[in-house]
């Protein structure tokens, strides 16, 4: 993806934009010149990256905002339009990790992470979109899913589950709206050096592992700026499905559409993998 997209005049919306992959973005799409709305439930966190921005020459706006809450996420919406007129991309971004044995998994824990995960985008997406959809001119939207969205692994469930269900929307809606103009992608990213797994909740086994899980993602996740680029590229070439990186999502995702029986014993591997720190 070159220097040759060319956003100015364009308005951007990131949710979970203070840190990580929403960071990564909204630091991307304001340097190819979209004017940015950077939204996190931490105030402080998207200030700072509106900082940033406009060090570097751009023009943003910062919104503490919490996607589990509807009317909120509403209020966010009207007065976006209300001062822009239109959104171009909406990146819903926001989300929280947890992991753990089932036994150990409260109710309270699917509530938290099916609100945030898949609530969250699903109120972004009620929010933003009818009122793209009178705005008069195309524009993308944006879902960060997971490579856990499209291959499962154990004690993954309740996060797993509210990623396979945003894959799902993003395919639901695109077949109802890309003739309308509003072109849907889910971004499935791998393993990403951000703060989801030091931040998200571990139980049971996990809980006790929690500290050699966060090192493997830093030492082997890549760069969040790489899935900035997957997401910059499905504004301009949009895809339903993107794994990023290819490198290390495209295989399973393949192996999984290929047989979702035989890659059981990968999803029973995968917490040996990156619990070795």
């Amino acid at each position: 993806m070159g220097n040759e997209v060319n956003l100015t005049g364009k308005i951007a919306v990131v949710t979970g934009g203070g840190s990580g992959i929403g960071r990564a973005t909204a630091l991307l799409l304001a340097r190819h010149g979209a004017r940015l709305h950077v939204a996190d439930i931490d105030a402080e966190s998207a200030a700072a990256v509106v900082r940033e921005i406009e060090a570097a020459g751009g023009s943003a706006v910062a919104h503490q905002i919490d996607v589990s809450d509807p009317d909120a996420v509403e209020r966010f919406a009207a007065g976006v339009f209300e001062a822009e007129g239109g959104v171009d991309v909406l990146h819903n971004n926001a989300g929280i990790g947890h992991g753990g044995n089932i036994e150990s998994t409260t109710v309270e824990d699917w509530q938290r992470v099916i609100g945030v995960n898949l609530l969250g985008v699903a109120y972004g997406i009620q929010a933003f979109v009818p009122r793209m959809l009178e705005q008069g001119r195309p524009a993308s939207v944006i879902n960060t899913a997971s490579m856990a969205g499209i291959f499962p692994a154990a004690k993954l469930a309740p996060y797993s589950a509210s990623k396979f269900g945003v894959v799902g929307l993003t395919e639901s809606l695109n077949a109802e709206l890309s003739k309308r103009g509003i072109h849907f992608s889910a971004i499935c990213p791998g393993i990403i050096d951000t703060s989801i797994v030091e931040t998200g909740t571990m139980r049971g086994d996990l809980a006790r592992k929690h500290g050699k899980i966060t090192d493997f993602y830093k030492k082997r996740g890549v760069s969040p700026d790489e899935v900035a680029e997957a997401v910059l590229a499905a504004v301009t070439k949009p895809k339903v499905i993107v794994p990023v990186p290819r490198r290390q999502v495209t295989l399973p995702y393949l192996l999984h559409r290929l047989s979702p029986r035989l890659v059981q014993p990968l999803a029973r591997g995968m917490e040996r993998i990156v619990s070795r720190g």
